[in-house]
């Protein structure tokens, strides 16, 4: 309404000028030409009033559009939980939050000021009619094979503004993923490596945004040129029926007026299509994060009591009560079984011979924890980090600290902890975690690598105390660690991610030649 109004004020100021030179000012009637000059003093006054109200309202408009697309986006990310990470990277959720949702807010533009210039160029038209059918008809005309030179390119940026944000999210998520493992890389040697190869990747997407950017100053350029030849045009016929006696001075200043402020929604229309175009681009990125299936809450109860695990899609079953492994010749096999198992997954895993898929995820969700080696730490003071959304006890902490060999960090309980246990190093991070998976005592506790960060000696000590700690508990891990294996009461060997074999460690040591291979390939003779 404001945009409307603005620009309408700003169509009807040329008339009102043409009206005060050719009543007041020609024939010099005075008090005619104040009465027409008091007219325009008050719609300039409004038209300013006006244009602080539009700026207003569209600056209100985006920012509305942006902060409720970020707020539809965390939700959905906050519903989605643990499973998060399992479908989307985190660079994609950085892009999204920084740069797609402003994008789309400022693609709100074609339902503010978008509206109002279609209807100031409507009302342009039609004042113009007034004075020249020629003139209203080369306007009428003129505008629309502006947009036909547009299009092309706008169609152009789109398809380049896809491939560019594709390859943004890629980049970003490497980014997210260097940072947090900056620490590591530094210890190991490969931060070169690793910024050797970002720098690669941010060429390719430097290259990709000439690629946007080409056809993006072309509009730019047209955006504001175009208007201007056209006005050049039409004054230049407006002059020529002047010069004929077709026009009066004041017409003329009115034609004048009419298409210097047309320019400003013909410009508007370009660079809202512009807006649009790439708005289309994140809203689809956007849309298509939303659509990421969130797992139903509701459904049956689960099974009364401790209750055996099962996969079809592998053949893994853990039993309630025992400690099973799982050593697999792609460590990516046996993660993605524990993700099934823990419902973090679509499968046809059962628990006590249910579909997992039937059951309440609450009561999963309490029962079963899915431990990984990578999960997020919170910011906080270790016992809080430890016990998580528990109500914190110092002695079952120190206990699942023991458990986990975490001496050297829970001497201190009130020991600060930065997010992502940044102030740790990468065996320390893992402790806590499998700490904190201790604290939690599940039903069923499934953990990936839970000691690939830590020295042999370590590995042993918590192999000795893990399997205590879990006694008359269910527990799987999935490891190729010998000294975690030898403490298993059930090894499924997996081949291709489905079971080769089972047994005890040593029973396969001694049947499976693939199994011995596979445990001395990664540990040595050390078996």
């Amino acid at each position: 309404m404001f945009g409307s109004l603005w620009f309408v004020s700003l169509a009807v100021t040329p008339y009102l000028i043409s009206q005060a030179i050719d009543r007041g000012l020609a024939p010099r009637r005075a008090g005619v030409l104040f009465a027409w000059a008091a007219v325009i003093l008050i719609v300039g006054a409004a038209s300013a009033g006006l244009g602080i109200m539009r700026h207003r309202s569209m600056t209100k408009l985006r920012l509305a559009a942006a902060l409720k697309t970020a707020d539809l986006v965390m939700t959905h990310a906050t519903r989605l939980g643990a499973a998060l990470p399992r479908r989307v990277t985190a660079g994609e959720v950085v892009t999204i939050g920084i740069s797609d949702v402003w994008t789309v807010g400022r693609a709100m533009n074609a339902g503010g000021v978008g509206v109002a210039a279609v209807i100031a160029f409507c009302v342009v038209a039609f004042l113009l009619e007034q004075i020249s059918g020629l003139l209203a008809a080369v306007v009428l005309i003129g505008v629309p094979v502006l947009a036909l030179i547009i299009a092309p390119l706008l169609r152009r940026t789109q398809r380049a503004a896809g491939r560019y944000r594709h390859h943004q999210g890629e980049l970003n998520g490497r980014l997210v993923d260097v940072i947090g493992g900056l620490r590591v890389l530094n210890g190991l040697g490969g931060k070169e490596a690793h910024l050797e190869r970002y720098r690669r990747e941010s060429a390719r997407l430097r290259d990709q945004g000439y690629r946007v950017g080409g056809p993006s100053s072309w509009i730019g350029a047209l955006g504001d040129g175009l208007p201007v030849v056209f006005l050049a045009v039409v004054i230049w016929l407006a002059a020529r029926l002047a010069v004929d006696g077709d026009l009066t001075a004041g017409q003329l200043v009115a034609v004048y007026g009419y298409t210097a402020m047309l320019v400003i929604p013909v410009n508007v229309m370009i660079f809202v299509g512009f807006d649009v175009t790439r708005g289309i681009v994140a809203a689809r990125r956007i849309t298509d994060f939303l659509r990421l299936p969130e797992d139903d809450p509701a459904g049956e109860p689960a099974p009364d009591g401790p209750a055996a695990l099962y996969d079809p899609g592998s053949g893994v079953r853990a039993e309630p009560g025992r400690f099973t492994a799982l050593a697999g010749d792609r460590p990516a096999d046996a993660a993605e079984i524990l993700d099934r198992l823990g419902r973090y997954r679509p499968s046809d895993a059962t628990w006590g011979g249910r579909p997992l898929a039937g059951i309440a995820q609450p009561d999963i969700r309490s029962r079963i924890l899915v431990a990984t080696h990578d999960a997020d730490l919170f910011a906080g003071p270790l016992r809080s980090v430890v016990a998580g959304a528990a109500d914190p006890d110092d002695d079952r902490v120190r206990r699942a600290l023991d458990t986990a060999v975490a001496h050297d960090v829970g001497d201190d309980l009130d020991r600060p902890v930065d997010w992502g246990g940044r102030n740790l190093s990468g065996g320390q991070r893992q402790r806590v975690r499998l700490a904190r998976a201790v604290y939690t005592d599940p039903e069923m506790l499934l953990a990936a690598e839970p000691t690939s960060a830590v020295d042999a000696h370590t590995e042993a000590a918590i192999a000795d105390r893990l399997s205590v700690a879990r006694t008359g508990r269910g527990t799987v891990l999935a490891t190729t660690s010998p000294v975690l294996l030898d403490r298993a009461d059930t090894v499924h060997y997996l081949v291709g991610g489905r079971v080769a074999a089972t047994g005890t460690h040593r029973e396969l040591l001694a049947a499976v030649p693939g199994y011995r291979a596979l445990v001395a390939r990664a540990f040595g003779d050390d078996l």
